[in-house]
């Protein structure tokens, strides 16, 4: 069992006053907080190891080298891959766009199928309309059913168009719907497609290992797992990253350049043009390390708790819609609502100000709000240093907008 109290300690944050209040953040679905052992880690890295990575033979620059790819090495190992299978990026977006633009450019010719899904983050859908623009290509889409979870008979019959690729979230960061990835993966390479998973609502929340769920592409930031902002994770199967060319290019990604043609790095520094984000590597490792501590699966538990709790609590509201399964084992810790009559901003901006920090709008997921027939919903989003009493004060404050709107 999770100590919170000792836990709570290690985000200075969370002693933070909003509006005279004390600060309930349930904002993690957008990024987390991050813990003294993550802050001093990079604070340690500028004072103490600071220089350019790769080929400098001086001290430092040998000591961020290590320290860098040791990172990586860390980062990879947490979700069962191997260093050498990990790009860094920015973050899940980039990372996307990466496999948009080498990848599938390069394999998806006009009038094949990428097929991804209503529920998806807008980063998972519009790097693919543009490169059906680009390639003549068609974006296809699974429907989500009533239970909010992926209508199957329709990914089927879908699967039947036979999809270059299959795009899909592991966890929605409005319904918090768990797909079952492994299931969608075999099925899908049986379809004789490649399957890339959007995994930045997953990899902090769950115990994810990408050779278990056998996908070929999982892509993941670091800012929403304790994490600074600025890095994340491409994890691509090695015989597939042989195939592909870099991203971008320059300096760092190269082995020799000549005038007339040039001879790339070994994998996966092929990736790393320009000076990388060094210190984001290090955070990221340490952000790693806090988390394989505590246990991915004692977070989970928390957090099933926490959502069990709030939707006990908010369904007791009258003229409050809720968004999402019920059923918990299918579900991670996102709770989205709509309070009628009151658009979700002015819900939000009243619980700023007793110190709740939720997140309004339609979260990068408009093809979603569509389907659910509302412009834009409240979502609180929970992560291991939430309490049970936050979400008391989210309830409270729910009443309160009410009563203002009245």
């Amino acid at each position: 069992m999770l100590n919170i109290a000792k836990i709570r300690q290690d985000f200075p944050i969370l002693k933070r006053q909003i509006h005279g209040k004390p600060l309930a953040y349930l904002d993690n679905a957008a990024t987390s907080q991050k813990p003294r052992q993550v802050l001093d880690a990079i604070r340690e890295y500028y004072e103490q190891h600071n220089a350019n990575v790769h080929r400098g033979v001086h001290t430092l620059s040998e000591e961020a080298t290590v320290l860098y790819e040791k990172a990586r090495e860390t980062v990879a190992n947490f979700i069962g891959a191997k260093g050498e299978e990990l790009i860094f990026v920015r973050n899940t977006t980039e990372a996307i766009n990466l496999v948009t633009w080498t990848w599938a450019m390069d394999h998806i010719r006009k009038d094949e199928v990428i097929l991804t899904t209503e529920m998806e983050h807008h980063s998972n859908i519009v790097p693919w309309q543009q490169l059906a623009k680009s390639r003549g290509c068609r974006v296809e889409y699974v429907k989500v059913g009533k239970d909010y979870l992926l209508e199957w008979p329709d990914l089927v019959q879908k699967l039947k168009l036979k999809p270059k690729l299959v795009c899909i979230t592991h966890v929605s960061n409005v319904l918090g719907t768990i797909n079952p990835i492994a299931e969608i993966t075999k099925i899908a390479h049986k379809a004789g497609a490649k399957v890339l998973v959007d995994g930045a609502q997953a990899v902090p929340h769950l115990s994810v290992n990408v050779k278990d769920l056998n996908c070929d592409f999982y892509a993941f930031s670091g800012h929403k797992m304790l994490g600074p902002m600025g890095i994340g994770g491409l994890y691509v199967k090695r015989e597939i990253l042989e195939t592909m060319g870099p991203f971008l290019t320059g300096g760092g990604m190269i082995s020799e350049v000549y005038k007339d043609r040039v001879i790339f790095a070994d994998l996966p520094e092929r990736y790393d043009a320009g000076t990388p984000n060094v210190a984001g590597a290090v955070g990221l490792a340490a952000a790693v390390n806090y988390l394989h501590k505590l246990g991915m699966d004692q977070i989970q538990k928390h957090e099933t708790e926490l959502t069990a709790y709030a939707l006990e609590k908010l369904g007791t509201l009258d003229d409050l819609r809720l968004h999402g399964t019920q059923d918990l084992a299918k579900r991670a810790g996102v709770v989205a609502f709509n309070v009628r009559g009151i658009h979700a901003h002015d819900v939000a901006q009243v619980l700023d100000q007793e110190g709740v920090a939720v997140r309004s709008g339609h979260h990068c997921c408009m093809i979603l709000h569509q389907k659910l027939g509302v412009p834009a919903t409240i979502r609180a989003s929970f992560y291991l240093y939430n309490t049970f009493e936050e979400i008391d004060r989210l309830v409270e404050g729910v009443k309160k907008v009410r009563k203002v709107f009245k």
